[in-house]
Formats: structure tokens, C-alpha cells, sequence
């Protein structure tokens, strides 16, 4: 019995992946908006009623692929944080900075890009680049996720945690610099202390709120600027693209206040 429900489990699973596949089709040819199950069944050989057991509704359907969608720019993003940090490892011995509460060295005070420094603004810039390359290989999915909404459907609440992955690696990063090299915390105006308090206790409690904001801002800066070129805004406009795209970069991290990318003095967190 155990190896007939492990057969029928994995031609359910086989199954599902064909679905998706055709249907990732169909979003390059036709668009989001035009995704139907029937044609789905069609291509695929099946009776529209054996799909709807596999995906009852074109929603479903939709929300099984935004999910992949953002789960895998979310590992790409994950994997290039890991990497550029076993990186780092590898030519240091160990993770840059003190991440004792010891004072910062005379240098990081003083906002020196030296190597260690250095390494995470390497990090944010591997991250925001390996998104950019995941985008233009995936240029359907990525509008699936980042594009117009899709009339008529409603994203359910298990979307949230996929959505939030690489968001989730960018807080890692300055969480990373700010405990070992310090940040250079912008600064942030009396208007938005209020919603930046707010922001930083639902994103990053452990981060400035001043840099909570940044952080919102160059998230969706990071993504305009890659959707600019996903979707031809850049067209006749930008040739070298990515090196426009990589010194964005680096600007976006001197806003947020990585370290190596500027004189300001840094703070780290206080330990008591």
C-alpha cells in the first residue's frame, strides 16, 4: 500500500510541476491576465475537470506560480548573500569587524573604506546584481510578481512570506554591518520619525529607524530600477546598463549607510 500512495504521490507531483510549466507558457505568450485553465488542460492532454483537482481555480493556479516566482528570486538572493559571505570567510579567517560591542576602530569611526568594510558593500552589490540577472533570465515571472496587477485577482496571505524573502536578505546584510563595522545612519526628517518608528518595529527592531527607511527606499528603488529594464523604460535611453545599474547600487547602499561607501562617522549597537 505504502508504494502505490508513494506512486500516486509522485505522479501528483509530476503532475503539478506539468501544469505550472504549460502555464508559464501561456504568461509569455498571452499575459497573466489571460491564463485560463482550460487551455491549460488543452495543451497538457487533460479534461478540464482532472485539473480543477489539481488547481481548483485560475487564482490558484496564479498564486502557485507567484509563489514559485518569488521563492526563487528569493533563494537567488539568498544564495548570492551566502556566497559573497563564505567569500569573505575564505580571504579573512573569519567575519570582519568586532562584533563584541568593543569600541569601532579609528578607521570605521571615521568612515574609512577599508577592506573589511569594503567586503559588505561587495555583499549588497552581489545581492542586487544576482536579482537584476534572475530578472532578465526570468522576464515572465518577474513581471508576474513586479508587473501590473492582475485584474481580478487578490493575492492570499501566503504570498507574504515568499514576497518577503529578498527584503529579508537586505536586512540581514545591514544587520550584519551594523553589529560588526557600524552604519553611517541617515538622516531622517521629523515628518517621517513616526512611520519610520513603525517601520522599524514590524521589519527590524534592532536597526536605527533612520535606516529601517532608507532600507524601504532603496528596496523599492533597487526593483524600479531593474523593472526599468524588464520592461524597456531604458530603451533608447541607456546602453551601458550595467554599470549604470552597479553604480545605483552603490549609491543606494551610501543611502542606507553601509560602510565603506562614505566619511560619515558610524554607530553599532550599544551593549550593556
Amino acid at each position: 500500500m505504502s508504494k502505490i500512495k508513494g506512486a500516486r504521490e509522485r505522479a501528483r507531483i509530476e503532475v503539478t510541476a506539468a501544469i505550472k510549466d504549460e502555464a508559464r507558457k501561456q504568461l509569455a505568450a498571452e499575459g497573466a491576465s489571460k491564463l485560463s485553465l482550460r487551455a491549460v488542460a488543452r495543451e497538457l492532454g487533460m479534461v478540464s475537470s482532472a485539473l480543477y483537482r489539481y488547481f481548483p481555480s485560475r487564482d490558484e493556479l496564479l498564486t502557485a506560480l507567484i509563489v514559485d516566482a518569488y521563492d526563487a528570486v528569493g533563494e537567488t538572493a539568498e544564495a548570492a548573500r551566502d556566497a559573497a559571505r563564505g567569500a569573505a570567510h575564505d580571504v579573512s579567517g573569519g567575519e570582519a569587524g568586532d562584533a563584541s560591542g568593543g569600541p569601532v576602530p579609528e578607521d570605521a569611526r571615521a568612515g574609512t573604506a577599508g577592506p573589511a568594510a569594503a567586503r559588505h558593500r561587495e555583499r549588497w552589490t552581489a545581492v542586487a546584481c544576482a536579482v537584476r540577472d534572475w530578472a532578465i533570465a526570468h522576464p515572465h515571472e518577474y513581471a508576474l510578481i513586479y508587473g501590473s496587477p492582475v485584474p481580478g485577482y487578490s493575492a492570499p496571505q501566503d504570498t507574504i512570506g515568499p514576497a518577503s524573502r529578498v527584503g529579508l536578505v537586505l536586512i540581514d546584510l545591514l544587520r550584519d554591518a551594523y553589529r560588526t563595522d557600524g552604519l553611517a545612519v541617515p538622516p531622517l526628517s521629523e515628518e517621517l520619525r513616526s512611520e519610520a518608528a513603525r517601520m522599524t518595529a514590524d521589519l527590524a527592531p534592532d536597526l536605527p529607524p533612520a535606516v529601517v527607511a532608507g532600507l524601504v527606499a532603496a528596496w523599492a528603488q533597487l526593483f524600479g530600477l531593474i523593472s526599468f529594464e524588464v520592461f524597456g523604460q531604458f530603451n533608447r535611453v541607456v546602453e551601458a546598463r550595467e554599470p549604470l545599474f552597479r553604480q545605483a547600487v552603490g549609491d543606494l547602499a551610501r543611502a542606507v549607510g553601509m560602510p565603506g561607501t562614505g566619511s560619515s562617522p558610524r554607530t553599532r549597537p550599544r551593549r550593556d
